[in-house]
């Protein structure tokens, strides 16, 4: 297992001191934010993606995975993280997310990141079926199936609370129409425990399709929001041991994207945490 921290937490910063500071707590990885100010492909001139491949040499750091999920550019007023959805009912605007994926898949392979994690198909709108909502989102997925397949980059899809796929038996349900080696789970152990799902009892049974893990904390009322681990109700210890148990070597990533205003006291409280319990994990 390696330990990276997200640059979603510095949003308040370049990428540039983002790296630096991530780099200076004593992660061994950063999580790649695609969306402003970090790195928004859209707008992402080879000057800038060579400041970026620079930085982290610089610092020694290796991207973890790019986070395609949050969309704060596109500045929906519903939402800032999730929308455009993969299921919006205007087609053109749905289109924006299909874009924006197929745009992060090139720039995770011409960054050198394993995989990018998307959201897991938004909200439903009033009144929409799964079936429905499945259908749609499954047509505007799969032509980003076909650019991981062809940027050998693993598109990696997050169940997230209050989302069409919340919980693993959706997300296998869904997967398992499309068959693609290069599509996969980004296992956040905090949504598990959101939607009731105890993240220490799924981890071997996820593994075959866990690509990357997001860690954080939440309160024993299991409102989604991220909290610093140790903070919260989680029994981290036991998550940790089982993903050893797996025999998982890649990238786990601390998610803190709520703490703006002090992301560097919560990525070092969080490292001092793991490091702490992960030597009495197994």
């Amino acid at each position: 297992m390696r330990l990276a921290y997200s640059s979603n937490a510095y949003r308040k910063f370049s990428i540039e001191e983002t790296i630096a500071r991530i780099a200076g707590l004593g992660y061994e990885g950063l999580e790649l934010l695609a969306d402003v100010p970090h790195a928004w492909p859209a707008g992402l001139l080879p000057q800038r993606k060579q400041a970026i491949r620079d930085s982290l040499e610089k610092h020694h750091l290796q991207i973890s995975n790019l986070n395609a999920f949050m969309m704060n550019a596109v500045a929906d007023p519903r939402q800032p993280f999730w929308h455009p959805s993969w299921i919006e009912p205007d087609p053109h605007y749905r289109a924006i997310r299909r874009e924006h994926t197929r745009r992060c898949l090139q720039l995770a392979r011409e960054l050198g990141a394993p995989s990018i994690q998307t959201e897991p198909g938004g909200p439903p709108t009033e009144g929409q079926s799964w079936s429905a909502a499945t259908a749609v989102f499954y047509e505007e997925f799969m032509p980003c199936v076909e650019e991981a397949e062809r940027r050998e980059v693993f598109l990696l899809i997050e169940p997230e609370p209050g989302l069409l796929i919340e919980t693993f038996e959706q997300y296998l349900e869904f997967t398992g129409r499309i068959g693609s080696p290069w599509v996969g789970l980004n296992f956040d152990v905090g949504h598990a425990y959101c939607v009731g799902q105890d993240p220490a009892e799924w981890i071997a049974r996820m593994a075959l399709h866990t690509r990357h893990y997001h860690l954080e904390d939440i309160a024993a009322s299991r409102e989604h929001r991220h909290l610093v681990p140790g903070r919260g109700a989680m029994d981290l210890r036991a998550v940790l041991g089982e993903i050893k148990r797996t025999g998982y070597k890649g990238w786990i990533t601390v998610e803190l994207y709520p703490y703006l205003d002090d992301p560097d006291a919560a990525g070092r409280e969080a490292r001092e945490h793991i490091n702490k319990i992960v030597q009495f994990a197994i």
